[in-house]
């Protein structure tokens, strides 16, 4: 039900066999917008679904506009900070993208495990610390787009195998 509704509000295709990913934060270098921006057009094509929520650098807000104008249905952005909307992505979307450079600590991580939305995240500071890849969520190294992309194409296929994704997702839920 949190997905249909997150896929009505940003006028997503509202299908239950895609796999949804999201991002909410600060549109920033530090935060790998910059690599999402570029994967975008290539991760659209995947069988999956994005929604982008944050502010920040106007060539990422302006590039992460343009990867949904190019691909409607696809890819949703929304260019502002609320709260509720957020909440809204933790909730309804099947993984949660965090490409960050570093990050002392992180708290959307946590948020998403709890949620029972496993994220995909750069193995770094406080992400690395707080997610056991491929059994509560999914860590790649290097800060590159072909690092991120392999690792949502990764995620992906474990949302596919729905009995691994519920035990998955049980285990991030359960995380202290």
């Amino acid at each position: 039900l949190n997905k249909k509704a997150l896929q009505q509000r940003l006028n997503l295709e509202p299908d239950s066999g895609l796999p949804l990913i999201g991002f909410v934060g600060r549109l920033t270098h530090q935060k790998g917008v910059d690599l999402i921006a570029a994967a975008i057009a290539e991760l659209a094509a995947l069988p999956a679904q994005f929604a982008l929520l944050g502010k920040g650098e106007a060539r990422l807000e302006s590039a992460l506009a343009t990867a949904a104008s190019r691909h409607p249905g696809r890819v949703a952005m929304a260019t502002a900070f609320d709260e509720g909307l957020a909440h809204q992505i933790e909730a309804g979307a099947d993984l949660f993208l965090m490409p960050s450079r570093f990050e002392p600590c992180g708290l959307n991580q946590m948020y998403s495990q709890r949620y029972g939305t496993p994220p995909i995240a750069r193995a770094t500071g406080g992400l690395a610390d707080t997610i056991a890849d491929g059994e509560t969520g999914f860590l790649f190294e290097r800060a590159e787009t072909s690092a991120l992309t392999a690792a949502v194409r990764r995620a992906v296929a474990a949302w596919r195998e729905p009995g691994r994704w519920r035990e998955m997702q049980g285990a991030a839920m359960r995380r202290d």
